[in-house]
């Protein structure tokens, strides 16, 4: 899954409109942020297997350590004891925490069972939607199209920096989304992970478009 994760940080400015929207994109991206180091450095794998699923030629071997149940967990106790200890504020440390489970639920829906459970364990999770191309991007559609909406009641753009970034952001989104569908599969696992680490443009993206644009309801 990839713009549905950003339609959860979208949609969550609606339910807290204190944190940047780039705050929100790196909780709800946060294991797909680390995970191309881990597989850059060697730590976890992943394959170009195309036919793996109908709709990504990615077979993920082994990454217990960014997507298994257990260590995301921990990663959003991090990520929200992290928000408290800088902001003091509970209410959004939690929405955060969260956020970053909120990844893996939306990949358990769309994985083939290779989601780990825990790093010393073999079990793995995941309900395959991947094998349908269009349900897929039916969900994720809904999901992403459903955040821009929430995203929208939540704020409002208080020059043409606010509208044209976030705009631009939201085609940028879909223009790589289709072009996953639809280009060819990575020259190399290399490839992915260089390219996957520059999702975190995405999250300065995010706060940058925060400062051009303030809550509708102040």
């Amino acid at each position: 899954m990839f713009i549905g994760h950003f339609g959860a940080g979208l949609a969550s400015k609606n339910i807290d409109n204190r944190p940047s929207l780039g705050t929100l994109f790196f909780a709800s991206q946060f294991i797909d942020l680390i995970w191309p180091l881990l597989l850059l450095i060697g730590i976890e794998r992943v394959e170009i297997d195309p036919g793996n699923t109908a709709f990504t030629p990615l077979n993920f071997i082994f990454y217990p350590y960014s997507h298994g149940l257990l260590s995301v967990i921990i990663w959003a106790l991090l990520v929200a004891v992290g928000y408290f200890i800088i902001k003091k504020k509970w209410q959004t440390a939690i929405l955060l925490g969260f956020l970053v489970i909120s990844h893996w639920l939306l990949d358990l829906i769309v994985h083939r069972p290779d989601l780990p459970l825990f790093p010393w364990e073999s079990a793995k999770a995941g309900f395959g939607l991947w094998n349908s191309v269009l349900l897929t991007i039916l969900l994720e559609g809904f999901i992403f199209l459903s955040g821009i909406y929430l995203y929208l009641r939540a704020t409002k753009a208080v020059n043409k920096k606010g509208s044209i970034g976030f705009w631009s952001l939201i085609v940028f989104l879909i223009i790589i989304y289709i072009m996953n569908i639809i280009g060819p599969p990575p020259g190399s696992t290399e490839a992915i992970g260089y390219v996957g680490l520059s999702q975190w443009l995405l999250v300065f993206w995010g706060y940058w478009i925060d400062k051009n644009r303030k809550p509708t309801n102040s």
